[in-house]
């Protein structure tokens, strides 16, 4: 009797340290899978950012806006990690996001004077507008860029969602975007905003 009951200790030691082994390998392999999530997410957001950065459009309206390379990095990461993410993310993990990786306290910095120079330049937009500025015709090249960037996106969007395009419409999607870019940047000079200047 003594016997089995030293047997059977040994066994509920057994059955119990493989109930723990397989607790803590399902809890490690989870937290890897969950690793390798995060790197997923992280390599994912990383190759969204260097592809929208080096957008020909988005290098020339970034160019000529009141924010930086860094805090337009900044402020997608921000963006992106409140509106995909399926938890809220804290904004340590959000600094790893960034291209060159920095610390928590360096993010918010930089994503505060993100936010800073967006609102100054709506405030510039509305004050424009209660001056009666808007009504002067210097502007309107700068609406019609605009209507015109609002209609390319919304083709391009188009294709993407037709999975590909005939020859002929990457054709005039590539003519169209061209003639944007040279239009932006002809914008984007000083002297055009006025011919009265």
């Amino acid at each position: 009797m003594r016997l089995l009951y030293k047997t059977y200790n040994k066994l509920f030691k057994i059955r119990k340290n493989r109930k723990a082994f397989l607790l803590v390998y399902k809890t490690v392999s989870f937290e890897h899978d969950l690793l390798v999530d995060k790197l997923s997410f992280k390599e994912k957001t990383q190759k969204w950012l260097k592809r929208s950065l080096d957008d020909p459009f988005v290098r020339i309206l970034a160019k000529n806006s009141s924010l930086t390379k860094t805090q337009l990095e900044t402020l997608l990461i921000d963006v992106l990690a409140e509106n995909i993410a399926e938890k809220p993310f804290k904004y340590q993990q959000k600094a790893k996001l960034r291209l060159s990786a920095v610390t928590r306290g360096a993010f918010n910095r930089t994503l505060r004077q993100a936010r800073k120079n967006i609102i100054r330049s709506i405030y510039t937009v509305l004050l424009l507008g209660y001056l009666g500025v808007f009504e002067d015709t210097s502007l309107n090249p700068y609406l019609e860029i605009a209507n015109k960037l609002q209609t390319y996106i919304s083709a391009y969007r188009d294709i993407l969602r037709n999975n590909g395009a005939k020859e002929e419409h990457l054709r005039i999607m590539n003519k169209l975007r061209e003639q944007l870019e040279v239009s932006l940047e002809q914008l984007s000079k000083p002297k055009a905003f006025s011919t009265k200047m």
